[in-house]
């Protein structure tokens, strides 16, 4: 549900967009608002699970989850349909981090837990792929708010089977919640966010631009001075002193914006450009969903054999091959280098997380594994949600020079994307080249040399400033 919902609702962006009078800005917050609150509170939403109840916090997630989108559905305004992402996001946020640790402390038995680890990644796979196709499905048969209301009656039935099947567990070692450092990157990622989407239309000088930026320099320095010395850290620093953890999560930033962004603009390239229906557009960005899913495995495969450099090289290698086809091939006869792209650059995506994950738990103390792995989750959605705000800001600008008072119609609307979508693809490509050099630099013999140490750091002493409690 929650992985359909990712991809599905993109290719019904073009379908809100006249009805609920928004513009580009108005579609990059549908979609950012989720990724947003996702981002700033998965930590958190596991480490709360972990305490008062996994079984407990994940049925409120679907409550949250149902309610949101039932509410969506009805949602009569742009301001109001980003409201009631919010509450959806509330639920989203604690589905997916305490699913996948249900299952862990559900199976003690190795091999069945493996099993149905593999079978909650096909799981939420499955919904990537089939999310374009699904939404375009909706769409045409009801329109967009049927993308929403289909979660209502999964939601509900996931909920029951929950309450009678699963468990109730919780962690023995209860962990204080680091109340200001959630609350510092609540308001760093929120700031930075509307700054970046709003300036195309305000002006980068306009004094509410100008308040965020600096609000969200001020959260950034006053989160790293508080993580530094608070005894029970949201993000304990001391992970980044491992060079193959840090390389680990720019690695999943640059990968997820890259991700964001890419689907973001295609779908408005596709309908806005192209005239295609939501349904076209979703079979022609099949692709993309299905290279994800069939190379994950080969990823998974490679890292187990030849170690996270091969995979995230050849990850790096196929999306900035995917921008490049995209940035040279220009026309209606694009056809096909479209199809190659999208293959190539779902394929990208597909190989880069499982080395990733790995790159940043190798090594680390086991008690700190999941904490190591949730970070990463994290700079995946905080990647999602900077890529969204950057294409979509850099697409505005292009549009708001490119378009001029006057006749032109369609075809100017049509040469004025083309010119406002190239810097994007260069920006995709450039994501690409970044994910293939950091593969290589950060699993070399230096880069695992600083796990040792950082390992040693944090399964040795407290944070800094303060003794265990």
């Amino acid at each position: 549900m929650v992985g359909l919902d990712s991809t599905a609702l993109n290719v019904a962006l073009p379908d809100m967009q006249h009805p609920l009078h928004t513009s580009v800005s108005g579609m990059q917050w549908v979609i950012d608002v989720y990724n947003l609150v996702v981002a700033a509170l998965i930590i958190l939403a596991g480490s709360t699970g972990d305490r008062i109840g996994r079984r407990r916090i994940f049925c409120l997630g679907l409550l949250l989850f149902g309610l949101g989108s039932a509410l969506c559905g009805l949602a009569a305004t742009l301001q109001a349909l980003i409201a009631c992402r919010v509450v959806q996001a509330l639920g989203g946020v604690m589905i997916a981090p305490v699913s996948l640790s249900v299952i862990t402390h559900s199976f003690t038995d190795t091999a069945q837990r493996s099993r149905a680890i593999g079978m909650w990644s096909a799981a939420f796979g499955t919904g990537l792929a089939v999310g374009p196709l699904v939404g375009g499905t909706l769409v045409a048969a009801d329109g967009w708010r049927s993308i929403f209301w289909i979660n209502v009656p999964i939601a509900l039935s996931t909920l029951a089977l929950t309450r009678r099947y699963v468990p109730e567990s919780r962690s023995s070692e209860v962990r204080r919640t680091d109340v200001l450092g959630q609350l510092l990157v609540v308001v760093l990622l929120g700031a930075l966010t509307y700054a970046i989407i709003e300036a195309p239309r305000r002006g980068w000088s306009a004094p509410p631009i100008l308040t965020c930026l600096a609000a969200a320099a001020v959260a950034l320095v006053a989160f790293a001075v508080w993580e530094r010395n608070c005894p029970q850290p949201l993000v304990d620093l001391r992970f980044f002193h491992s060079v193959p953890f840090t390389g680990s999560v720019v690695i999943s930033v640059a990968s997820f914006a890259a991700l964001g962004g890419y689907l973001f603009v295609s779908t408005l390239y596709l309908q806005d450009v192209r005239g295609m229906s939501a349904f076209a557009a979703g079979l022609w960005m099949l692709p993309m969903p299905l290279m994800t899913v069939a190379c994950a495995p080969v990823a998974g495969r490679l890292s187990g054999s030849q170690g996270p450099r091969l995979p995230l090289v050849l990850a790096g290698v196929a999306m900035a091959s995917s921008g490049l086809l995209m940035a040279v091939c220009h026309g209606q006869d694009r056809a096909v280098s479209l199809c190659l792209a999208y293959a190539l650059f779902g394929a990208g995506i597909g190989l880069v997380d499982v080395p990733a994950t790995a790159l940043a738990v190798a090594g680390m103390p086991r008690t700190r594994a999941g904490t190591a792995s949730a970070i990463t989750m994290a700079a995946c959605r905080i990647g999602v949600v900077l890529g969204v705000a950057t294409f979509g800001a850099v697409l505005s600008l292009g549009l708001t020079h490119g378009l001029h008072p006057g006749p032109g119609g369609r075809l100017a609307f049509t040469a004025a994307f083309g010119q406002a979508e190239q810097p994007i693809w260069w920006i995709v490509t450039g994501c690409g080249a970044a994910v293939a050099l950091l593969g290589l630099c950060v699993t070399g013999t230096w880069a695992r040399a600083t796990v040792h140490r950082s390992a040693i750091a944090l399964d040795s002493a407290p944070a800094a400033g303060h003794t265990r409690t």
